[in-house]
Order: C-alpha cells, then sequence, then structure tokens
C-alpha cells in the first residue's frame, strides 16, 4: 500500500496493457505489431481542487503523492466531503481474462486468422480497395485509494474490421463488417457472416436507387438505433456537461417526460463486450443506469465529482483513455431496451418508409444526423429494394417522442478499430445497440 498523505483523498490506478495489431491491406501485410506499457496514474483532492501526475516509473508513487500534496491544502475533515463520500472501497482480485488472455496466443495465429478473412474478399474483381485488420488488447487495472480501495480488475477484447469498396471513381461504395468479443477463439467462426455480409452489400451496390428527400416513417437497425442513443442521447447524459450549465439541468430535470412511452434507454458497464468495465477509473462498480423508463428522464451519467455537485449517486461512469489521462464522464455500453413485438409486426404497419441497416456516421446533441450506408425501402408492410439518400436529420427530443414502436430483440454491438471521443480523449473502448425502432416520422436528405 502506498504512503497516501493525511488530510485529503488520494488514489493511484495502475495499468498493465497489451496490444497487438495485424493489418492486411490490398493483399499485403502491411502491419504486425505487439505493445506492452505500464504506467500509473496518481490523484490527489484536498477538498477544492484536484492534482493530477501520471507516471511509468512504479517506484516514484509515493515521492508523487508527496508532490501533490505539498501542492494542496490538507484537511481534517476531507472524508466528510461529498464527492470523497461518494468513492467507494472495494477490494479484491476481480480479473476475469487471466486463462485466456490474448496475450497468450501466438501471433502468427493472429496472423493466419486474418489471412483467412482476407480469403473472403482478395481476387473479387468489384471490389477496388479492400484491408482486413486485427486488433486486441488486455488491460489490467490495479487501483488503491486512501479510503481503502484495493482492487484489481482487467478488460479484454479481440476483434476483426473487414473493409472494402466497391466500383471506381465517382461511382464508388465503401462498406466495412466488424465484430469484437472478449474471446479470440469466438473469431474464427464467424468468416460466413462476414461473407454473407460482403454479398449483401454487393447487392447494395448493383441495385440501390436514390431517393427523393421529404418525411418518412423510419425503422431503425439495432446499429442505428445504438448509434442514436450514443451520439443522440448518451453524451447529453454525461453529467458533467450539467455542471455551470443551468439551462442544460433544467432540461434535464428527472422524471420530465422526455420520449415516448415505448422508449427506455441504460447504459451498464457490466455488459460483456468492448464496453465492459466492471469498475470505473475511481474504483466504484459500474451500474446498470437507467437513464430513461418509458420515456421519463430517470438519471444520469455521474463520477464521484459530478454526483456530488448535483446531489445524485455516482453510476461507475469515471473513465479514461490510459494511465495518462484523468477519469471523466464516459459511457459504457448503452442501449435501448427491447419492446414487446416482432422485427416483421414492427415493419408490418408501415405504409411508405425506410429501413436504415448500417451507418457510415452519426452525431448530434440537441439536434442529430445520421448518415446511412445501406437503407432499403418500406413499401406496404415489406421490405423491398436498396435506396440511397444523404442523411436522416432531426431535433432529439422530438425525435424521442416520435418513437412508436420497439422489437422485442436486442443486440449489442461491439467494435475495434476506433471508439468514442470526448475532449482530448480518444478512443475509449464502448459498446452500444437496441432492438428495431420504429420512428413515425424523420425529415430524410
Amino acid at each position: 500500500m502506498y504512503k497516501f498523505p493525511e488530510g485529503f483523498y488520494a488514489d493511484v490506478r495502475i495499468e498493465k496493457l497489451f496490444r497487438s495489431v495485424v493489418r492486411i491491406e490490398n493483399g499485403r501485410l502491411e502491419e504486425v505489431k505487439e505493445k506492452e506499457d505500464t504506467g500509473a496514474f496518481i490523484r490527489l483532492f484536498d477538498g477544492s481542487r484536484w492534482f493530477y501526475a501520471s507516471t511509468t516509473d512504479l517506484e516514484s508513487i509515493d515521492a508523487e503523492l508527496a508532490g501533490l500534496a505539498g501542492l494542496g491544502q490538507a484537511s481534517s475533515d476531507i472524508s466528510a466531503h461529498p464527492t470523497v463520500k461518494r468513492m467507494q472501497a472495494n477490494a479484491g482480485d476481480f480479473c476475469k481474462f487471466s486463462s485466456c488472455s490474448v496475450k497468450n496466443i501466438l501471433l502468427a495465429q493472429k496472423i493466419e486468422l486474418t489471412e483467412s478473412f482476407a480469403a473472403l474478399v482478395a481476387g473479387d474483381n468489384q471490389i477496388s480497395h479492400w484491408s482486413v485488420s486485427y486488433s486486441d488488447s488486455r488491460v489490467i487495472k490495479h487501483f488503491c485509494s486512501s479510503m481503502g480501495a484495493d482492487l484489481t480488475f482487467d478488460t479484454q477484447t479481440a476483434g476483426l474490421r473487414l473493409g472494402f469498396s466497391f466500383g471506381n471513381g465517382a461511382n464508388v461504395f465503401s462498406e466495412s463488417w466488424c465484430k469484437a468479443t472478449s474471446q479470440y477463439t469466438d473469431l474464427a467462426g464467424l468468416r460466413h457472416e462476414a461473407k454473407d455480409y460482403i454479398e449483401k452489400a454487393r447487392r447494395f451496390f448493383t441495385d440501390a436507387e436514390k431517393i427523393a428527400g421529404g418525411n418518412y416513417t423510419v425503422v431503425l437497425s439495432p446499429m442505428a438505433a445504438g448509434i442514436f442513443a450514443h451520439e443522440s442521447f448518451g453524451h447529453k447524459s454525461e453529467a458533467d456537461f450539467m455542471i455551470g450549465d443551468e439551462g442544460m439541468k433544467k432540461e434535464w430535470q428527472l422524471g420530465r417526460r422526455v420520449g415516448s412511452e415505448q422508449l427506455s434507454i441504460v447504459d451498464d458497464g457490466n455488459i460483456a463486450g468492448s464496453g465492459f468495465t466492471p469498475f470505473d477509473d475511481e474504483g466504484n462498480r459500474a451500474e446498470k443506469t437507467v437513464l430513461i423508463d418509458r420515456g421519463i428522464l430517470r438519471g444520469r451519467l455521474h463520477s464521484a465529482a459530478t454526483a456530488a455537485e448535483l446531489g445524485e449517486s455516482a453510476t461507475g461512469n469515471a473513465r479514461s483513455i490510459n494511465f495518462e489521462f484523468e477519469p471523466i464522464v464516459r459511457m459504457t455500453a448503452t442501449y435501448i431496451e427491447p419492446g414487446n413485438c416482432t422485427r416483421d409486426e414492427l415493419i408490418a404497419g408501415i405504409k411508405h418508409g425506410i429501413l436504415i441497416d448500417s451507418v457510415k456516421h452519426g452525431s448530434g446533441m440537441s439536434t442529430f444526423t445520421l448518415a446511412p450506408s445501406m437503407a432499403y425501402l418500406i413499401e406496404d408492410g415489406r421490405v423491398t429494394r436498396p435506396v440511397k439518400f444523404s442523411v436522416i436529420t432531426g431535433n432529439v427530443m422530438k425525435t424521442l417522442d416520435q418513437i412508436d414502436a420497439v422489437s422485442n430483440e436486442l443486440e449489442i454491438l461491439s467494435f475495434v478499430g476506433g471508439g468514442c471521443g470526448k475532449m482530448e480523449q480518444y478512443p475509449l473502448p464502448v459498446s452500444f445497440g437496441g432492438p428495431y425502432v420504429r420512428v413515425k416520422e424523420i425529415n430524410v436528405q
């Protein structure tokens, strides 16, 4: 245990990171890399200000703590501070991936796996450019604090991303297939899924037609619904955006109706996948945080400091991208909860609409934009033909209120090769998803 200075709250987060990457592009092995790193992030709080240090010299941690204490003002009742009272003193070993660590898989095996997926697109005359990348990471964290926390836990992700483009010049359609899991052994069985996705994209490239803009009934796939929940609502739920912003606090008043009764959104770091983090970087347990419950705003995402500021409980959402950064309020696995109708029943009620199957990118806070990759026309309750358009856009709150049906299946998606960005911290592993979600009216451009 470290020498925590008297009169302060302090914690130490040590991270041991292992990562590997294999990338093949247009038939050439472009990148093979393994990396290991170890470092510590040290924090100290005097009741008024936070002081931080980061180091790769683990022998210097006590000296760093003493140095930070010299910058602050000791307080005899620091333990009674509202922020400190929200720091949990969890202890124990919670590592899950020691026996199946991606570090134990030979690099040659990872190359062979990547090559087996490259074979799905190599030599395809319709594909003008392609790349396949495998990446993994295992992070072991040891967290201890002046409150008595002393815990070890780990996270792990392994996944593949297959990107490909059909056509040339002005007539190019690019799509990607990406899957991640916590177990390396799960990946080899996904070749048929990847192959089917390539063929689906090929048919879209060949057959898709442009449609006119206007207001449509739109069905969001689990991917599209998850991106919408993450970008348009999840970020608004991060409580640090509300500190000092009276307008946003009023807009985000708990108990207020913000959507239809069909809609419930949660965030949960206990869900297996790329958003899994059983404890946050303040040592607090991850919780299933209900953000919207049947249209009513019920919660928001917190660190200990934002929870204290707003008089609420910490939710286990203080996260950083690595030991060089302080934890800030971030999402984990954010998703829309399933409803009680099937996908077919949800679509059957639509006379003329659109199904958004995959998404290039999305953004939004008060207003949102989703740019579809593959989308399909819905006519007389049936998905008929592929269609092209630029974006769907609208006011977030109005759109939440326009949701009138949610299917009963739930898909939570995990990814490698990217993540969520906030301030200077990118990329942070997260996951998102949902069921199929029907929105009565969205503007299509």
